[in-house]
């Protein structure tokens, strides 16, 4: 196991993130500069985007986070850091935000949310990301998972986080543990990174301690952090992982249940956030029979 204290200084958890360029004005210029300082990266070679002169800005916006996505841990080239900041700041800005303590809870004394929505537009203290054992995002461009759609908002960053404490930790991430870094260009400060069990067929006993584990890790973890009193967790393991969701929602209710339950006023917020309506539905049902 690898502590917080063993890599908190090593990522500069505590410290506020501060981008290297302001937003920009136009978002479609900053996209086309970086795209030209990134040209000569391996990713960029790999991707075959060399030359976009006469793309469309969509295309071209497209083709950076693609590149992103696909591009190893490591610093960028002088110029191109600014100008995917004053992007990714120019997006944040422009994205509409959801205060999670204005969210309903499921009791009138409960601190607990449900929410169907994009993670990535809460304004939470953190946000829970379900990750894979490498710790280092989703390297499929343009895929629909979220942790592609975490790393994609975040910016860079993130995945540089990641690479430290996977190197701090030389080994991969087990399942049912959590690490954190910061949120970059989120409106989470911080991003809490979770591997889910993976499923195939129906899941056992121990798949399910696996999940609860991993609920719990992000609750322990977060919990070391006293600035962090809002998060939204996200339905760990029922995408590409192949948790059912109608029961993996029992085993998520049940274990932050007992954790709070364990924990009273420790957190003021915990936002359970789905994203499609199966997995709303899912919850609900949870709910109901709870």
């Amino acid at each position: 196991m690898l502590p917080l204290a063993a890599y908190r200084a090593a990522i500069a958890l505590d410290e506020p993130f501060r981008p290297s360029a302001a937003p920009a004005d136009r978002p479609a210029e900053q996209v086309r500069s970086a795209l030209g300082l990134l040209a000569a990266d391996p990713a960029a070679v790999r991707l075959g985007l060399r030359d976009l002169g006469d793309v469309d800005a969509t295309t071209a916006r497209r083709a950076l986070r693609a590149l992103l996505t696909v591009r190893a841990p490591g610093p960028l080239p002088g110029g191109a850091a600014e100008a995917v900041d004053a992007v990714l700041g120019a997006e944040r800005a422009l994205r509409p935000t959801v205060p999670a303590r204005q969210l309903p809870t499921i009791a009138p004394e409960s601190p607990v949310s449900l929410w169907r929505g994009d993670i990535t537009a809460l304004a939470v203290d953190a946000i829970v990301n379900a990750a894979n054992s490498a710790l280092l995002g989703c390297f499929q461009p343009l895929h629909a998972c979220i942790d592609n759609a975490i790393h994609n908002a975040a910016g860079p960053r993130l995945r540089d986080d990641c690479a430290t404490v996977m190197t701090l930790r030389g080994s991969p991430e087990p399942t049912g543990t959590a690490k954190i870094t910061r949120g970059y260009h989120l409106p989470a400060r911080y991003v809490l990174h979770t591997v889910g069990p993976v499923i195939d067929g129906r899941p056992s006993a121990s798949d399910a301690e696996a999940l609860a584990s991993s609920y719990r890790s992000c609750l322990d973890l977060a919990a070391e952090v006293e600035t962090i009193r809002t998060l939204a967790l996200c339905a760990v393991s029922t995408g590409v992982f192949g948790y059912p969701r109608d029961e993996a929602a029992p085993v998520a209710l049940r274990t932050v249940t007992d954790w709070l339950g364990a924990h009273p006023g420790r957190f003021d917020r915990i936002v359970f956030t789905v994203f499609g309506e199966n997995d709303e539905t899912a919850y609900r049902r949870a709910l109901d029979a709870s």
